[in-house]
């Protein structure tokens, strides 16, 4: 159990999630509210659909996330014909910028146990794996 990528693969994502928790919770987000910022960030004028889509997110969730989101000042919510379009305010532009650079502070911190040809080629095959896996075996029908 402990030399297998599940073990690692967990591990990995208690420590991102606690490294994430303690910068988002400086701005007022939780770390369920990571993907969705970074998303609107990237995708400006999305859809809620678009958004529950491209993030695999369960439609109620994504409700409630984006209701949240919108409420604590951190999303604008414009309807558009039949579809909401969904943008980043003021705050959540400053909440997108933290959501973003997290990913490269933690990164720099866990990898500095390597040097860059390692941390190169780590990446080369965590990407092999994930194409020859379609990113991840699926839990849905």
């Amino acid at each position: 159990m402990f030399g297998t990528l599940a073990y690692y693969t967990t591990r990995f994502h208690r420590s991102f999630t606690a490294f994430t928790t303690a910068r988002l919770q400086e701005l007022g987000l939780s770390f369920g509210s990571l993907f969705p910022v970074v998303y609107v960030g990237k995708h400006p004028g999305c859809t809620q659909a678009q958004l529950t889509a491209a993030l695999g997110m369960d439609w109620g969730y994504s409700q409630r996330c984006i209701t949240k989101l919108v409420e604590d000042g951190f999303l604008t919510r414009q309807k558009e014909g039949r579809a909401y379009h969904l943008a980043l305010s003021p705050k959540g532009e400053e909440a997108f910028a933290a959501s973003h650079q997290v990913f490269f502070d933690w990164d720099r911190e866990v990898l500095k146990a390597l040097d860059p040809a390692e941390q190169e080629q780590l990446f080369a095959l965590l990407g092999k794996i994930q194409k020859k896996e379609g990113a991840a075996p699926s839990t849905k029908p």
